[in-house]
């Protein structure tokens, strides 16, 4: 059986059809997508300034924060001195028998001699007692007695003493020097 060639002709037409629907059809799917794409692709651009600029802040903060941290550790063994040195006051006014009610600390800072670099810690103290064990006091802390720490040695320089009855304030520098 042969076919005509006007059946040749449909079938080649409807083949040549098909493929043609079958292009259209890809060809739209990718067209959607490719619009989908752009979309995104101008989401993203439009999000980028903003996402640099976040970026850049937050780096900016890790610094700050990174310098601020810097800063605290560098004072920390500052601060632990501070508390060495109320711990030895305090061991110095149970010695002489007079009862340390205040101690308040202020930040230590730094202050170099020639080549040396000392530690400096102001302090406002108050004792109670009897006169002559607040003198006692206060003579230990001039003369540095008790001043017991082997690995920072530290002197005092008083600043001020007021005595009322059988209480003192006192005002004092140490000066601490780290071997």
């Amino acid at each position: 059986m042969r076919l005509s060639k006007k059946v040749w002709l449909i079938v080649v037409i409807v083949i040549f059809a098909i493929v043609l629907g079958v292009l259209f059809s890809i060809y739209a799917g990718q067209a959607r997508e490719l619009v989908g794409l752009n979309e995104t692709l101008s989401n993203a651009q439009t999000l980028l300034p903003g996402l640099v600029a976040n970026r850049e802040d937050l780096e900016d903060q890790l610094t700050q924060a990174e310098s601020k941290l810097d800063e605290s550790q560098a004072k920390f063994p500052e601060s632990v001195e501070s508390i060495e040195y109320g711990e030895d006051l305090f061991e110095i006014a149970d010695d002489c028998n007079v009862d340390l009610t205040s101690l308040s600390p202020s930040t230590p800072t730094s202050k170099k001699v020639g080549a040396v670099t000392y530690s400096v810690s102001s302090f406002a103290v108050v004792v109670k007692g009897n006169i002559n064990d607040i003198l006692d006091f206060i003579y230990a802390i001039r003369t540095g007695e008790g001043f017991d720490l082997p690995d920072f040695p530290w002197s005092a320089d008083l600043k001020g003493v007021n005595i009322d009855g059988s209480q003192a304030s006192i005002t004092l520098d140490i000066y601490g020097y780290k071997r």
